[in-house]
């Protein structure tokens, strides 16, 4: 499994983004909503999530690829921009949603999440 993950993580990568990208394009009234969800700020976690996966996806390919360490900032910043770039997309061209700054930070978490995920478990993934 660990094989297929490296040999085909830049592909897994593209296929999350669009993932992501469908999920947020999906007009508002399609999602469900939860009261005791929101509570416990489980969209912001989904959200957080969601960006930690593709950044990891994306530093697996730099480890994997022997890039230069300058592509994780690369990407790092590519999906931060993604994200803030959605939620703009979000206000502006997609039906019954909206944007939210905090989404946006979400976003942004679960990317720092995985570049603090990278830098402790760096050496298993060599």
């Amino acid at each position: 499994m660990k094989q297929l993950i490296y040999k085909n993580s830049l592909l897994f990568s593209f296929v999350w983004a669009a993932i992501i990208f469908a999920l947020c394009a999906t007009p508002g009234h399609y999602i469900p909503s939860v009261s005791w969800l929101e509570l416990l700020s489980f969209d912001k976690w989904v959200h957080a999530t969601m960006f930690f996966i593709l950044n990891s996806l994306l530093f697996v390919v730099v480890i994997k690829r022997n890039q230069p360490k300058q592509w994780m900032i690369i990407y790092f910043l590519l999906c931060v921009l993604y994200g803030g770039l959605l939620e703009i997309m979000q206000a502006k061209c997609f039906s019954n949603r909206s944007a939210d700054w905090q989404d946006f930070v979400a976003n942004s978490f679960g990317c720092v999440m995985a570049v603090l995920f990278f830098k402790k478990l760096k050496k298993q993934f060599a």
